[in-house]
């Protein structure tokens, strides 16, 4: 079975979360893993003045994926930060491109799941997530989230992201704050969970 992990990352911490989920579904007999990146849209200057070069820097050397991959996958986790509650525009940029891939059907019955970031610890890691579901509903993808079997979710003696619709981290606006392990964890598990069904489905 072929599992795809797709994310935008602008601080990295959306790339950390992408490797904890790949993780998570690594562990899973069969599993063939692939972690992609969607295409940058910001000019380099740009993202010069947020800060955020020498992050990019850091997984620059994870490929670019193109549309067509998508369809190769039996289950797709993607991963983006939030924007104004909403999932990033680089990332929705890729998924506009995917029209050819709805009007064949080609994630049809396939797997889809999704994790965030976001700036603040209310700054909308659950509409992010439930509003992509909308896109993934769209090309007739079988939605998976975060069962409550993981205990991550149910922390409450320290800040930390995790949501039963997907692994969440807080990044501060800035990009500051680091992934929690606890956060990682929730991430593994979200990877883990999605292998596991996708086992299930292909088998």
């Amino acid at each position: 079975m072929k599992i795809h992990v797709v994310f935008y990352s602008l601080y990295g911490h959306v790339h950390q979360l992408a490797e904890a989920v790949a993780e998570g579904a690594r562990g899973v007999e069969g599993a063939q893993v692939n972690v992609f990146q969607v295409p940058e849209t910001l000019p380099d200057d740009i993202i010069a003045k947020m800060g955020a070069t020498e992050s990019k820097k850091s997984f620059a050397d994870v490929p670019i994926i193109e549309t067509k991959q998508l369809a190769e996958a039996d289950a797709i986790l993607f991963g983006t930060p939030t924007r104004f509650g909403n999932m990033a525009a680089q990332m929705r940029a890729f998924l506009d491109a995917t029209g050819g891939i709805w009007k064949s059907g080609g994630l049809v019955g396939k797997i889809g799941s999704v994790f965030a970031s976001t700036g603040t610890q209310h700054g909308g890691q659950e509409t992010t997530i439930t509003s992509f579901h909308t896109t993934l509903l769209h090309h007739g993808m079988v939605i998976v989230g975060v069962p409550y079997t993981c205990e991550g979710l149910t922390k409450m003696d320290q800040i930390t992201g995790g949501t039963p619709y997907g692994a969440t981290t807080l990044a501060d606006a800035d990009g500051s704050r680091a992934v929690s392990e606890n956060e990682l964890d929730i991430a593994r598990f979200q990877g883990r969970h999605v292998a596991q069904l996708t086992k299930k489905l292909v088998g």
